[in-house]
């Protein structure tokens, strides 16, 4: 008899957690990874950070390869799938392969979204979203230079960072109003402002781009209501575009990604997804939503991959991610917006955490280097619990023992 056969369309986060998990829950069928990428499966993160302040902008690898070969997980790397045919159960590989699956997760994950007006500018504008892009954009950070971010979002801030810390004069162009526009609290967005402006980061909001074009080896942006920007690169992210044209040929059901149950599975019974790609009902933010988080993807890709053995809905955690910048670490769990903040300061009298109220109820939070304080906020709101807002805002009052003078909705 032919032993049982799992594949996994993508080689990130979520892949490799549901690949571990596969064989943590016993499965000793076949398990074979498949991703684009030709690296080692290797941790995204760094790729705004560390990477980019090495000599090289190599990115870490999240297993050494001897982990891979001890679990007997297989790994074509360097080539994409072309093609699933749910009826019979077939994916086809770019060079021609064809490999039968008795399931199939898709972590394919997305890619940068491409802005047409600045790739024109060719090599002088770059994204970031892969080990390559970090090593050719590290190349390019060299002390002294002006550097024009464009997108004040979570990857747009911590390349600003980054680069202002390597000495690089650093200006972000933001076409919302504020930074962090989508999917972050504003007061964390007020922090990061204050805190790149302290930096010497030049932040511009509000503005639309009308140009972009090469002028005497510098590069020029031109707004659309007047005036210009001049640098010598540019970096861009503007979101990113789901790699789910696979999906989508093979006729799973979408809706701004692909939908999933509980157990992650799709509109295809022997078809899962899990990562950026796939979208879910949270018991906690209440609703569809899909998470482009480093802790989602490990989370929701290693219980799709137990669910893929055992059959077994796993429980969701509490949203959550962090970002490091200017060597200050931000946390944000839960719902990113909340009728009400309120805010505990430090003995130097500046926010260390922000909690997040509706109605009474605990919903969200942003810790500012407090990592033990906000796993002690995680389990509060995945309680449900209504706290004193005045004891939340107390700093003598130690936060993990507020959830024990609070009452569950």
């Amino acid at each position: 008899m032919t032993a049982p056969c799992f594949l996994i369309l993508g080689a990130g986060h979520a892949g490799t957690a549901a690949a571990s998990a596969m064989r943590a829950a016993g499965f000793a069928g076949r398990i074979v990874m498949i991703g684009d990428d030709p690296h080692l499966p290797y941790e995204r993160p760094p790729l705004s950070k560390e990477a980019l302040r090495g000599a090289d902008g190599a990115a870490p690898p999240i297993y050494p390869a001897n982990f891979y070969a001890d679990r007997a997980i297989e790994l074509k790397l360097g080539q994409g799938a072309t093609a699933i045919d749910p009826g019979a159960q077939v994916v086809t590989l770019a060079d021609g392969e064809r490999i039968g699956f008795d399931k199939l997760l898709i972590a394919t994950g997305a890619r940068a979204r491409r802005y047409p007006l600045l790739d024109a500018l060719g090599e002088a504008a770059h994204v970031l979203r892969s080990a390559d892009d970090a090593r050719r954009l590290r190349a390019e950070l060299v002390p002294g230079r002006r550097l024009l971010v464009v997108g004040g979002g979570v990857i747009g801030l911590e390349v600003a960072a980054t680069a202002s810390a390597l000495g690089l004069s650093v200006e972000v162009i933001e076409r919302a109003p504020r930074l962090l526009a989508r999917g972050a609290p504003e007061p964390l967005a007020d922090l990061l402002a204050q805190a790149h402006r302290d930096h010497d980061v030049v932040l511009h909001c509000g503005v639309e781009l009308a140009d972009a074009l090469r002028d005497g080896g510098k590069v020029r942006l031109t707004c659309a209501k007047g005036g210009d920007f001049t640098g010598d690169l540019v970096v861009y992210g503007i979101g990113v575009t789901l790699n789910d044209e696979l999906a989508a040929a093979a006729g799973l059901a979408m809706d701004d990604g692909i939908l999933v149950d509980a157990q992650g599975r799709t509109s295809h019974p022997a078809i899962y997804a899990a990562g950026d790609i796939a979208r879910q009902d949270h018991a906690f933010i209440c609703g569809m939503v899909r998470q482009e988080t480093w802790a989602n993807a490990l989370h929701q890709g290693g219980l799709a991959g137990r669910a893929m053995v055992t059959g077994q809905t796993g429980a969701q955690e509490v949203p959550w991610y962090w970002t490091d910048q200017f060597g200050v670490n931000y946390q944000v769990a839960g719902r990113t917006s909340a009728r009400h903040w309120i805010t505990r300061r430090g003995e130097d009298g500046r926010p260390r955490l922000i909690f997040g109220l509706e109605d009474g109820v605990l919903t969200g939070a942003v810790g500012i280097d407090a990592g033990a304080d906000m796993r002690a906020a995680r389990r509060m709101i995945e309680q449900g619990l209504r706290p004193d807002p005045a004891v939340l805002a107390d700093p003598s009052v130690a936060v993990r023992k507020i959830g024990h003078a609070a009452h569950m909705v």
